[in-house]
């Protein structure tokens, strides 16, 4: 007998499906986990969708359980929560979050999930991969109380890192975007906001996540002299160009990139992956989090869906995938 499940290919760019998977049978050492919600990450989800992924960067863009190669067909995603349903003893039972694609059921290593705490809606734990990535880029810029700081961009990252900063004592922290309605979203996280024209300067730090090339010249423009931005932003196959001949070399500007592929070099000595990813999912028990989703859909509509989310027609922080009811390919069937 197999067991099947589901999942969404992209099969071409700007072109997705539900495809019937089969599963393997669990080893001692993996579990089987029916999905509950994933999240589709707007930023680098989108990026793959519109086959963006430059050739040099096929291998270090590999989510860890992709299937297929860029441009496509290819699964991907990395933002799945669900309940073990086979596996170590420790497990079975557990709501656990994963770096997997958009899939009904699964089998990993048992090493690849972490647990949810109970104080954290399995909803909300979809967001435990975005967080990682604002708790990687806090350890890289490492931002000292009374800190004056600027976050340009409220995508999922920028505003999962004003979340943070938010908490920081005596940090003052301000939330640029030129979409007014993350004025909202910026009061629930705590954060103040400002659209770019009207942005506070003489920042000790500015962190940048609105993967624009307008929004990294703001964000340089913010810094007091000796200042330093923080760049989070993926840019895909786009080239950026910097007013480097102006202000950067008087002011004695720093620019320096940070990405969650890598543990902070900052952290790397006394911290692992797990232990990143279960700090992430320690901070979501905060319900300020809650504010960054900002829609929801069935597995099944993910087809249709994603070229709303790809082309902005749907505005979205992270869009929440359900799976109730999604896995009609979860029984059994005759290897004909």
């Amino acid at each position: 007998m197999t067991r099947m499940a589901r999942a969404y290919w992209l099969e071409a760019p700007g072109r997705g499906a539900i495809r019937e998977v089969e599963l393997p049978v669990p080893a001692a050492d993996e579990v089987l986990v029916r999905s509950l919600f994933s999240g589709v990450s707007r930023g680098t989800e989108t990026l793959v969708f519109g086959g963006r992924v430059p050739e040099s960067q096929y291998t270090a863009m590999r989510a860890p359980f992709q299937e297929g190669d860029f441009p496509g067909p290819v699964k991907y995603g990395y933002l799945s929560v669900g309940v073990v349903e086979e596996g170590p003893q420790r497990l079975v039972g557990r709501t656990v979050f994963c770096l997997h694609p958009h899939q009904t059921r699964y089998v990993v290593p048992a090493a690849a999930v972490t647990p949810v705490p109970a104080e954290v809606p399995a909803a909300r734990a979809v967001l435990a991969g975005t967080v990682e990535t604002a708790v990687n880029a806090l350890w890289d810029a490492a931002p000292l109380i009374g800190d004056r700081v600027t976050v340009v961009g409220g995508g999922m990252v920028g505003c999962s890192v004003a979340a943070l900063l938010a908490r920081f004592p005596g940090v003052r922290v301000e939330l640029v975007d030129a979409d007014p309605a993350r004025a909202a979203v910026a009061r629930a996280l705590g954060a103040g906001f400002a659209p770019p024209d009207a942005a506070a300067g003489d920042r000790d730090l500015v962190v940048h996540a609105s993967s624009t090339q307008a929004g990294l010249a703001r964000s340089l423009e913010l810094l007091r002299p000796e200042g330093t931005v923080v760049e989070l932003s993926w840019y895909g196959d786009r080239r950026v160009a910097l007013p480097l001949g102006e202000a950067f070399h008087s002011r004695r500007l720093s620019l320096r990139g940070s990405q969650v592929g890598t543990v902070s070099p900052a952290r790397a000595a006394t911290r692992s992956y797990a232990d990143r990813i279960a700090l992430a999912l320690e901070l979501l028990a905060d319900p300020a989090f809650d504010a960054l989703v900002t829609g929801e859909s069935a597995f099944a509509e993910l087809p249709d869906l994603m070229p709303r989310l790809a082309s902005g027609a749907l505005p979205a922080l992270c869009h929440r995938i359900r799976y109730d009811g999604a896995d009609t390919g979860s029984g059994a069937r005759s290897a004909a």
